[in-house]
């Protein structure tokens, strides 16, 4: 398995030989156009629902809360293909989640790739 990397949108550094770059938020981040955030994909299906990102709010006091029913939302249909899917993108490459959130130790994007981490285990 490829490492897992979680790099912000906003002043990443580009590709690197052999990356699979993956957008990994709901929302298109503002200000950063298609060609210059240079992804092979965007995993939409990834990211939590709009009510539970709603409800979370980057609230640091919520996010062992979040982080439960965030794993939750990727064990059920359509998260669970789009991880699976993630998971076999990692087999031939580096994979790079992007997110544009601010705090990535308290983000989506760190929960989408310990979920990563713990399935590519179990396999």
């Amino acid at each position: 398995m490829g490492d897992i990397v979680v790099t912000r949108i906003y002043g990443d550094d580009g590709r690197a030989a052999g990356d699979a770059r993956v957008l990994v938020d709901r929302l298109w981040p503002r200000g950063v156009t298609r060609d210059a955030a240079d992804l092979d994909e965007w995993a939409k299906d990834a990211a939590p629902s709009p009510e539970l990102r709603r409800w979370y709010a980057h609230d640091v006091a919520r996010f062992d809360e979040f982080r439960q029913r965030y794993e939750f939302e990727l064990r059920e249909t359509p998260a669970a293909q789009t991880v699976t899917h993630l998971l076999d993108l990692t087999a031939s490459s580096r994979l790079v989640l992007i997110t544009a959130a601010r705090d990535l130790e308290h983000s989506s994007a760190r929960v989408l790739a310990d979920e990563l981490a713990r399935v590519a285990a179990t396999r």
